[in-house]
């Protein structure tokens, strides 16, 4: 049998660090940060943490999660398991994702039963969320109410020194390394964002495999060229000259 011309690599995924310390503490995640470091002093049943698609909201809800042997609850089970059981999972209890439910009254009615037992028995959970509780529509005022008075704690996007400590992170974690010149044509060119990050490292990650050639300026170039001609703003606007 003969070899392909162009090999393609398996995807078998790798291990990112996901440590207290492998959190990177910068100025746009600092107030989040240090409500995780004040526990067990917080003035409601409820932290909120929120931000936008890989900000870290779950990597610093599994800090937590480790610091007080909290159980990560699937939310899925909002939608069909009642308060008192998830209760039952833990003293302390972490919510990913909250507000994908919130609009479906009988999640929102488990989420206020629970708010409120965690409140009764002097027990604590962390919920992350895409955005503000206060900014966030709720169909049940009283769950509305509480959550919006809870602590709430933002991830802002990355600045560029947090955007550059995150793509040395993020290549480490797949055992790649990269110089300054790489860095220093990156982080002015591409998308501010951590979603943009992590898919920008994957993208690199499975080109240099393929091509069995290091992360390179070149390298990183033909990516960005490659997501900038398929952005639909960047074709409309080819198509329209």
């Amino acid at each position: 049998m003969g070899i392909a011309a162009e090999q393609l690599p398996l995807d078998l995924g790798h291990r990112p660090a996901q440590g207290r310390e492998d959190f990177m503490v910068a100025p746009s995640n600092h107030d989040a940060v240090a409500w995780i470091d004040r526990w067990p002093d917080w003035p409601a049943p409820a932290l909120i943490l929120y931000g936008p698609v890989a900000s870290g909201k779950s990597h610093l809800a599994s800090v937590w999660a480790v610091k007080t042997n909290a159980v990560l609850v699937n939310n899925r089970c909002l939608s069909h398991t009642d308060a008192d059981e998830l209760a039952a999972l833990g003293k302390y209890l972490v919510i990913d994702n909250v507000d994908l439910w919130l609009g479906d009254r009988n999640v929102e009615t488990t989420l206020f039963h629970l708010y409120n037992l965690m409140r009764e028995e002097g027990r604590t959970m962390l919920l992350t969320m895409h955005m503000a509780p206060t900014h966030t529509e709720f169909i049940i005022p009283d769950l509305a109410s509480r959550l919006r008075a809870a602590p709430a704690a933002a991830i802002q996007p990355p600045d560029d020194t947090l955007l550059a400590a995150l793509l040395v992170k993020l290549f480490a974690d797949r055992q790649l390394m990269i110089g300054s010149d790489v860095l220093n044509y990156l982080v002015p060119r591409m998308e501010r964002s951590f979603a943009a990050a992590y898919e920008l490292v994957r993208a690199a990650d499975r080109l240099a495999l393929s091509e069995k050639r290091p992360i390179s300026v070149s390298l990183i170039r033909r990516i960005l060229l490659e997501q900038h001609e398929s952005d639909p703003l960047f074709t409309d606007q080819a198509a329209g000259s």
